[in-house]
């Protein structure tokens, strides 16, 4: 039934985007069409990672999920900085690093909660994403903020193209050592079952429609774009609350609809990789890549964040930290980061 309705929001909703595009319809209506689109198209990548994660593992199929879920988001805020937009590109990789940690692993744990009364997920996969959680957010993200103070705009500049750097490096390296070097180390008990799951699509048809859904997205975000300076207008939302909510849903969608799915199955290790996987995929990759990508923009991004994003990523990883490390999880712990979520969500509707 989902996957008709998500079929019909693609075959609807892309030549419609396209029609309204040369048409020129109103900003209101193109607004609607590209989130629909979006998340119809998003729901298409879950499908082919969720495949492709058969085939090849938990660990890889979250890999998988993460990068090609965070592919829309990095293509959104590619033409939204091209556009000029920096403020909103900074609050859609706070509303990214959020929606993950809060609501995306929230909803996973409360549904996967309902229906088995604990679940379990790798222990060791927990305490290395802690680590990389209070490197990425607490370290590399309050470094900039707290240095900037008493920086001019050139050196704070170069500043975060150097921790972009060292970020960037550093995520390539924990992939290495996760998936290469110290694989035995984090082998979970999905990749242990004996049950086998028939993929609902081959490993080819998985990635063509992985590319082919992409390269749409790409078209459709561009559109998407254009709506924003008319959604302030009109409903008086700031660009902070664009960029954290509405952006980061959207761009999102591929990672929310997999992670909970995977969370009913009691796939638990997939559902926890797709979530802060995705998180620190975000932080440690997609950041910095737009920051680099945006010295060849009219306005650069540094990674000076605004004190509510700042303090809000903090508290998510510190809570999210909390509750994960011992490797259980339950519905009660689900609703109390989505009700974290909630929380932040009614406070830069407010700001």
């Amino acid at each position: 039934m989902l996957n008709k309705f998500l079929a019909i929001l693609v075959y609807v909703g892309v030549p419609l985007v396209v029609a309204g595009a040369f048409l020129h319809w109103s900003d209101m209506i193109m607004f609607l069409l590209c989130c629909a689109s979006i998340i119809g198209l998003s729901g298409y990548i879950g499908r082919a990672t969720e495949s492709l994660a058969i085939v090849s593992g938990p660990r890889i199929g979250g890999l998988l999920n993460a990068t090609f879920g965070n592919a829309v988001e990095l293509i959104i805020s590619i033409f939204t900085l091209k556009a000029g937009m920096v403020g909103i590109v900074l609050a859609s990789l706070t509303g990214s690093v959020l929606g993950n940690l809060l609501l995306v692993l929230g909803l996973s744990f409360f549904a996967g909660g309902i229906k088995f009364k604990r679940q379990r997920f790798s222990v060791h996969d927990s305490r290395y994403n802690s680590g990389l959680l209070i490197f990425a957010i607490i370290v590399a993200f309050v470094i900039p903020e707290v240095f900037s103070m008493t920086m001019n705009p050139q050196k704070t500049l170069s500043l975060s193209i150097g921790i972009s750097a060292v970020l960037i490096a550093l995520y390539l390296a924990g992939l290495f050592f996760k998936l290469v070097t110290h694989r035995g180390v984090f082998a979970s008990p999905d990749e242990q079952e004996t049950e086998i799951e028939e993929p609902e699509w081959t490993k080819r048809k998985s990635i063509l429609i992985l590319l082919l859904a992409t390269g749409v997205v790409a078209y459709v975000s561009e559109q998407l774009v254009h709506t924003f300076e008319m959604l302030g207008e009109k409903f008086g939302w700031t660009e902070l609350f664009i960029g954290v909510i509405i952006v980061a849903i959207v761009g999102n969608a591929a990672e929310h609809s997999s992670a909970i799915t995977m969370a009913v199955k009691n796939k638990m290790d997939v559902s926890v990789e797709i979530a802060v996987g995705s998180t620190l995929q975000v932080a440690m990759f997609v950041t910095p890549v737009l920051v680099i990508i945006s010295l060849f923009m009219s306005e650069p991004m540094t990674l000076v964040f605004t004190l509510p994003e700042l303090v809000t990523m903090i508290t998510a990883a510190l809570l999210v930290i909390n509750l994960s490390n011992d490797g259980e999880s339950n519905w009660f712990e689900g609703l109390t980061l989505f009700a974290a979520y909630l929380i932040m969500g009614i406070g830069f509707y407010l700001l």
